[in-house]
């Protein structure tokens, strides 16, 4: 069966034309393939693409990666500009839209700008627009850099609940033995992700354009199961690589995660953060969560106690105290206390702007067992 939603990851190795600036035509060829994986396959995609820094490099005549922060942010604000406008171009001849998102690690930690990504990616697909991420590496500093895209990609896919992470590199996929070494090296077509035994396999080595090598594409596949995302790295070199994927064809190495993504995203939910207030509920929206799945919504609050900020997790309550359940708020206390016990209808009149119609969505709820 085709997943639904896929985080397709380009890394700078193949997009480079060997030290020429961006590989135009290969470029050209992804984008081609998904397009025919929105109009034919109706696939929902966010692309996060490597390249500014290399692409930078080569506009500056930099023959070898510099290893100054100043110098590769110089060379990542030159390099955004034409690997963003070589994108839109190309996605335009399909009467498709892009949008350049960059985010640091900070956006992702702080639970307010976590929200807040999500928020614009989930709207933006929804808009049938493609998302072009990539790190911001005009402004991170070096302890606080994702180090790699590889880690980027699987972040995201744990920020939007993504089926599948595909990672395109210039190998073929994760062999027994590093290939450039041992040309017959027999590559590993499934496994499970965070397998430690894949890690002793893995090359840690990058080339001169890229940041990453093998080991962190493994560790990127292992984030991303927390989601219940299944990752596959492949050549991006393979002709028609994305369309075959599509059509369920085995290419590269499939790494799976141990858990479904429904049940593996609760569990990362309800390990990641230490609640921050209390919601309480009335019966009838204890039973809507309980019985239904549904989000909460403010109607079904009847007070509240401590204070929070958007996107902290907070206790879902009933009137006896017992929790129910427990979620990442799209609303602060003082917002909330505005506006509990009144329709999502109701919210832009009380607070003056609307930021989601629910108090916390389900894919953000845990139900306490």
């Amino acid at each position: 069966m085709i997943k639904k939603r896929w985080i397709i990851k380009i890394g700078s190795a193949l997009l480079t034309n060997e030290g020429r600036g961006l590989d135009k035509q290969a470029i050209k060829g992804w984008v081609e393939q998904m397009a025919t994986l929105k109009q034919k396959y109706g696939l929902e995609l966010v692309l996060v693409s490597s390249g500014a820094v290399a692409e930078g490099m080569t506009r500056l005549k930099w023959k070898k990666r510099p290893l100054e922060l100043y110098k590769l942010q110089a060379a990542a604000a030159v390099g955004q500009m034409g690997m963003i406008q070589t994108y839109e171009s190309f996605f335009q001849q399909h009467a498709l839209h892009t949008a350049q998102i960059l985010l640091t690690h900070d956006d992702l930690v702080n639970r307010q700008r976590y929200l807040n990504a999500r928020s614009t990616l989930r709207n933006l697909i929804a808009l049938n627009v493609i998302p072009v991420v990539n790190e911001n590496d005009t402004v991170t500093t070096d302890e606080f850099k994702f180090g790699d895209n590889d880690t980027l990609a699987s972040l995201v896919a744990n920020l939007i609940e993504a089926d599948t992470l595909i990672i395109l590199t210039d190998q073929q996929g994760l062999c027994e033995e590093d290939p450039r070494v041992n040309p017959n090296a027999k590559l590993i077509t499934e496994a499970r992700a965070g397998d430690p035994n894949l890690l002793a396999m893995a090359s840690a080595t990058s080339g001169t354009l890229g940041s990453g090598g093998m080991l962190t594409k493994l560790k990127a596949a292992r984030l991303a199961a927390r989601s219940g995302t299944r990752t596959i790295l492949t050549s991006g070199k393979l002709e028609n690589v994305l369309l075959k994927i599509a059509d369920n064809k085995s290419v590269g190495t499939l790494l799976k995660p141990v858990n479904e993504p429904l049940a593996a995203r609760k569990q990362w939910l309800a390990s990641h953060l230490k609640v921050q207030g209390k919601l309480y509920l009335d019966d009838g929206a204890v039973k809507v969560l309980q019985n239904y799945g549904k989000s909460l919504l403010p109607i079904g609050v009847v007070k509240i106690k401590g204070q929070f900020s958007r996107g902290e997790m907070v206790a879902c309550v009933n009137i006896a105290e017992q929790e129910i359940a427990r979620g990442l708020v799209n609303y602060n206390s003082v917002e909330i206390k505005k506006i509990l016990g009144h329709p999502s209808g109701q919210i832009e009149d009380i607070l003056g702007y609307v930021d989601e119609s629910e108090l916390i969505h389900r894919d953000n709820l845990v139900l306490v067992e």
